[in-house]
């Protein structure tokens, strides 16, 4: 069965977006950015919340931009053709490889899940992620810590009632600012 999985950047505070809902401070290095291509490669299909899908909608166009570097045109070069499915009540239409989500995220994973494909069901943005881990559907934990303390915004972990006990799979320093941490649920 195909793992769900959720990764983001964090601060150190558990934060994906500070409390102006700026994330300036995840701006990668090149060791950062080559984790992101290596993982994107083991990703089947990518669930994204509104405002992810918005602020990756750069990557639609972004290979004819003259100034990117081989790294940024091989990201583009897997993200655009990498099956993507958007939960939004506010869009009425998405560009490329996506499509909106007529049902809720539990089901969409387990419709996902119950289908013929190869790769990891990958999860971004913390309030679709919430609503996986409420339902108990997220199998691993990826976080990209940076060291930087934000004092509040959106939380990388769902707030719920339930504990959850998780299992340290990997860890890894990135270039000289980030921590790779990455944990599994233990079922």
């Amino acid at each position: 069965m195909r793992s769900v999985t959720y990764s983001m950047n964090v601060s150190l505070d558990g934060y994906i977006v500070g409390p102006d809902g700026d994330f300036n401070w995840t701006g990668p290095d090149e060791d950062v950015f080559r984790f992101w291509i290596d993982e994107i490669r083991g990703v089947g299909v990518h669930l994204l919340g509104r405002r992810l899908y918005e602020t990756m909608l750069y990557w639609e166009t972004a290979d004819q931009d003259p100034s990117l570097d081989d790294s940024m045109l091989e990201w583009a070069a897997l993200w655009n053709p990498l099956p993507k499915v958007v939960f939004s009540t506010t869009l009425s239409s998405v560009q490329g490889k996506a499509r909106l989500a007529s049902g809720d995220v539990a089901e969409e994973i387990e419709r996902l899940r119950s289908e013929p494909g190869e790769g990891d069901i990958a999860i971004g943005g913390a309030t679709l992620a919430a609503q996986a881990a409420a339902a108990g559907l997220i199998d691993e934990y990826r976080a990209i810590v940076y060291p930087v303390l934000v004092g509040g915004g959106i939380p990388f972990f769902p707030r719920h009632e339930r504990r959850v006990d998780l299992e340290l799979v990997e860890t890894r320093t990135l270039g000289s600012r980030v921590v790779y941490l990455r944990h599994r649920v233990a079922r």
